[in-house]
């Protein structure tokens, strides 16, 4: 009984969060199929309070998905003799292979520069860059290159005023995962903003994995090549039969 009563005072010494966010995933699973080109995934959920709605503040909903992180290295291009060619190299520690974030309103008006460090919330501090070495002195330029090769790509976005909030309660956005995505654990963070310090962060995960076939193909085309290339090799000369077979079929 007098554990019972100590673990209540102990509850109770932690004030509940004024606002919470609860929020959920249209889907938590990715199929990688031959034929892939891309899954929408709807992000919802409900602002949950303790207190009532504050007047003096406006309150902003993030939410960002965050792929498995990479190694990467990028290359710069100069001209030599008229020629454009790699001349010089940075290699960024840890990258996200993909990267969104979604906002009600534009990041830099809704999150201030301290929130968005210690959260690393924007594309920019969500890559570990590497750091300047005696002969390079700028590896923020090849990160900045980095950003802007995934965007064009489709994998790093940044959507401004995409989150919808309704009646400061409700909340939903989408995410494209385009078909160009590696597989592994994506994470989605939902955070709450007031007055722009983070109050509240709910996090959530989408598993994204290859098909059976698709997976067992990579398998052997990785662990025994050899055979994937006699594979391969039967199955080009099977179809190439096939097709011989059925066009003198039609033929006669």
């Amino acid at each position: 009984m007098r554990v019972l009563f100590f673990f209540l005072l102990l509850i109770a010494a932690f004030p509940a969060k004024a606002e919470e966010v609860i929020a959920g995933l249209s889907q938590n699973r990715v199929s990688l199929t031959v034929n892939f080109e891309g899954s929408d995934i709807l992000i919802y959920g409900a602002v949950r309070r303790e207190m009532a709605l504050p007047d003096d503040s406006e309150l902003d909903v993030i939410v960002a998905v965050e792929g498995p992180p990479q190694p990467a290295v990028i290359w710069r291009k100069a001209r030599r003799l008229g020629i454009w060619v790699n001349t010089d190299a940075q290699e960024v520690r840890a990258a996200p292979s993909f990267y969104a974030v979604a906002t009600t309103r534009p990041l830099r008006d809704i999150l201030l520069p301290e929130a968005d460090l210690t959260h690393r919330i924007s594309t920019r501090l969500a890559i570990f860059e590497a750091r300047s070495t005696a002969d390079r002195t700028d590896p923020a330029a090849f990160t900045e290159a980095l950003i802007r090769i995934r965007e064009r790509e489709g994998l790093y976005q940044s959507r401004d005023g995409a989150v919808a909030l309704e009646r400061d309660t409700l909340f939903s956005t989408r995410i494209l995962l385009p078909k160009n995505i590696v597989e592994g654990t994506y994470s989605a963070r939902i955070l709450l903003v007031r007055d722009g310090d983070v109050i509240d962060e709910f996090e959530t995960f989408i598993d994204v994995r290859k098909a059976v076939l698709e997976r067992w193909l990579t398998n052997l085309a990785y662990d025994r090549p050899f055979l994937y290339g006699l594979l391969a090799l039967a199955l080009a000369v099977f179809f190439g039969w096939g097709a011989s077979a059925l066009f003198r079929f039609v033929r006669s």
